[in-house]
């Protein structure tokens, strides 16, 4: 689609060869790669801000990292391993990215979800599961704050011409839960060699909400099978949303209001 894409990789030789095969793919688009851990939120912010130097501004941005961990990890910020990666990054990135996604408007902002939130109820007394870690659990609370942090931001670009929108993928192969733990990762390949989709088709509805015109001004919506489903009850708490973002501002560090 002549797209030059901007990516996030944390691993070198994967990052490179990810970069090789999109500039095979679309040779003479410049395509560009920077690294950060995203668990880290010093490196949350250097990347975002390298990015907003070198970019003045942003068509689609694509939140999409993801982690799955068989234990509890802390990251050196005091922070739970899954709610850092898959929350706090984007909500991060986000922020540093706001002013060079405006310049574009209009302009896009996607969220890969899942739809592992139902059932889940975010604890604000422990948003950092320090009792009774459960993986499934700290995964779909992970996934209930990219919906509700989706809905939030929504709100807040309101009238700057960006759209916010989240999905759930389906199942499909990557990854995810397969570099951690030995246990986890050949339960996950067993699951995913049964039943999984190829990351193709987990593509497809990431690309049709940053680029179909029939979604152009569509906002705060949850996709699935690339059409708008109702979330669970409690991914669609306003009160919820404004609280975790409170509460990201907090954590993060970031005192600029967006």
């Amino acid at each position: 689609m002549g797209a030059r894409l901007v990516l996030v990789a944390r691993d070198r030789a994967r990052g490179e060869a990810a970069l090789a095969s999109l500039s095979a793919c679309g040779p003479g688009l410049t395509h560009s790669i920077h690294y950060a851990d995203l668990s880290d939120l010093a490196a949350m912010k250097r990347v975002g801000a390298e990015i907003a130097a070198a970019e003045p501004r942003i068509d689609v941005l694509v939140n999409n990292a993801g982690g799955l961990f068989a234990t509890r990890q802390v990251t050196r910020d005091g922070l739970e391993r899954t709610f850092a990666v898959n929350h706090l990054a984007y909500f991060v990135l986000t922020h540093l990215l706001r002013d060079r996604l405006i310049a574009a408007a209009p302009a896009r902002v996607v969220n890969t979800a899942s739809d592992a939130h139902v059932r889940e109820k975010l604890d604000f007394d422990d948003l950092q599961f320090a009792h009774g870690y459960r993986f499934r659990a700290a995964y779909g609370r992970s996934k209930l704050a990219n919906i509700l942090f989706t809905r939030e931001l929504a709100r807040r670009l309101a009238g700057t011409g960006v759209t916010a929108n989240c999905l759930h993928p389906g199942f499909v192969a990557t990854g995810l839960g397969q570099r951690d733990n030995r246990w986890l990762g050949f339960m996950v390949r067993l699951a995913m060699a049964l039943r999984a989709e190829p990351a193709e088709k987990g593509a497809e509805i990431i690309v049709y909400l940053a680029s179909s015109p029939e979604v152009a001004g569509v906002t705060g919506e949850y996709f699935c099978d690339c059409r708008p489903i109702s979330p669970s009850a409690d991914a669609q708490s306003d009160d919820d949303a404004r609280r975790l973002w409170r509460e990201s501002e907090r954590l993060a560090g970031l005192s600029q209001k967006f």
